[in-house]
Formats: C-alpha cells, sequence, structure tokens
C-alpha cells in the first residue's frame, strides 16, 4: 500500500502577508486524514497576530483586524499549540501534507521565533519530515504544463474538490486530496517510501527553483533570487522580539 492510500496530516495557514520573515499568522488548520478521506480529526486556530490585517489580505481569507482582536487567541499561545501538534504528528510518522510548504513551515518557524518559542525542528531535534508538498509534486511529474499550479488550479485539474477557498481547514483537505491524486496517477511516486519522497523533493524543489532563475535572468530580471531550500527556508535575518511587538487587545473565543 502506498503512502497516498494511508493515513495523512494535513496543514495550512492564513496570514497577514506572504513575507515569511515579518507576516504573522491569522488562521490555522490542521486535520487528519484516514485513508477514505475521512477527517479523523480537525484542529483550528484563530489567532490575534499583534499586528493590523492588510486589507488585501482580509479580502482573501476574510479575517479583518477588528474580527481577530474581538475573537482570535493570543498569537504566542496559538502558535505554541500548533507547533506542537505539527510535532507529535511528525514524531507519529505521519506524512504531513503542505501545500507550497516552504512558505508555511517557514513562516511558522520564524513565529516560533518571534516568541521564543521552540521551532518545530527543535522539538522534533531534526528537520522537519516527512512533508508531501502537491506544488513541489505536481511540478516533477508534469513539468511542462502551462497555467497556474496554485491550490485552486491543482484541484481543477486533479478534479478535487474545494469548498471553500482560503479557509484554512478547506485549503487543507483539498491540499490532501491532490497530493493523493498525484499518487493514484502516478504509481513511481506512490510506491516511493515517505522519507525517500521527502529526499525526492527536497531536489526537485532545487531543481525547480534553478529553473525558474534561469528564466527570471533570461527574462531580464538577473538580480531576482529564488529560493531554493525545501521545506524549510533557513533562518538567516532578524525577527521581531516579542517584547518589541504593539500590546495586543484582550481577547476571548476563537482557539481550536
Amino acid at each position: 500500500m502506498g503512502w497516498h492510500q494511508g493515513l495523512l496530516v494535513s496543514f495550512d495557514l492564513e496570514t497577514t502577508g506572504t513575507d515569511v520573515e515579518h507576516d504573522r499568522i491569522v488562521t490555522a488548520a490542521l486535520i487528519r486524514l484516514e485513508a477514505d478521506g475521512r477527517e479523523a480529526l480537525r484542529e483550528t486556530w484563530l489567532l490575534d497576530p499583534g499586528v493590523p490585517v492588510p486589507e488585501e489580505a482580509a479580502a482573501i481569507h476574510g479575517m479583518t483586524t477588528a474580527h481577530v482582536q474581538e475573537h482570535g487567541r493570543a498569537a504566542a499561545d496559538g502558535i505554541e499549540e500548533i507547533t506542537q501538534s505539527l510535532a507529535g504528528a511528525l514524531e507519529a510518522g505521519i506524512p504531513l501534507v503542505v501545500m507550497n510548504a516552504r512558505y508555511d513551515l517557514s513562516l511558522l518557524d520564524r513565529e516560533c521565533r518571534r516568541y521564543g518559542l521552540r521551532t518545530l525542528a527543535e522539538r522534533l531535534g531534526r528537520r522537519p519530515a516527512p512533508v508531501i508538498d502537491p506544488l513541489v509534486l505536481d511540478k516533477h511529474v508534469d513539468p511542462y504544463r502551462k497555467g497556474k499550479r496554485t491550490l485552486q488550479a491543482l484541484c481543477l485539474h486533479y478534479g478535487v474538490p474545494l469548498e471553500a477557498a482560503h479557509e484554512a481547514g478547506a485549503d487543507a483537505v483539498a491540499a490532501a486530496g491532490v497530493a493523493r491524486r498525484i499518487g493514484e496517477r502516478h504509481p513511481a511516486v506512490a510506491g516511493t517510501a515517505p522519507a525517500a519522497l521527502h529526499a525526492l523533493q527536497e531536489k526537485a524543489a532545487a531543481e525547480q527553483a534553478a529553473s525558474f532563475q534561469r528564466y527570471l535572468r533570461r527574462s531580464g530580471d538577473p538580480a531576482a533570487i529564488v529560493e531554493a531550500a525545501w521545506p524549510l527556508i533557513p533562518y538567516q535575518q532578524s525577527c521581531e522580539r516579542a517584547e518589541d511587538l504593539p500590546v495586543q487587545a484582550s481577547s476571548s473565543g476563537g482557539g481550536s
């Protein structure tokens, strides 16, 4: 039986923006899915990130500054729970599905550092693995297909329902569905053990980054730097300390 026919855990974040070094988590979901797709466990979090939620981000996921301040939990408490839940799944050896993993896992890593919490890697005593990234896998098995590679586009391509795009729980379930479909369509991928598949994706992600870097140079943007590390961008820049953050308004409700 391949990994795509077994238990999976899927993870997704909605955030204040796209900068892993400085943006913040607003919502998160961790869904444990049985082999038949049934949910065995759903954990969700709504956090007050301690900074305003930009209108552009709120327009995508629907979480305004006023809403998260009223209903969200303190960011540090939620990030601790999120990271511990992820560590528990990986310690149990369950493959972790994350669409565009280098974004979600890197941003979570920076949030842990911001609040003085142990990172996911520190809790595991190793790099987070095994991770299954539908974005990296899709580009690996079908590199020349034209068109977008967003989660919505992948769901359409693989025939996976997406009930409510940009809601963390719905996105997590859909990402797992895409990963399973890739396994169904590509026996070589399905037959690769999760640890070996993780290593394959590390190599594939680096090759994909190099290819995109060459494209940018040809298109006249030689200064652009494309991140090659996967699934976690190495920490290099300084991250704000918790004591430097604006004081959060007291909040209630939300959480998992």
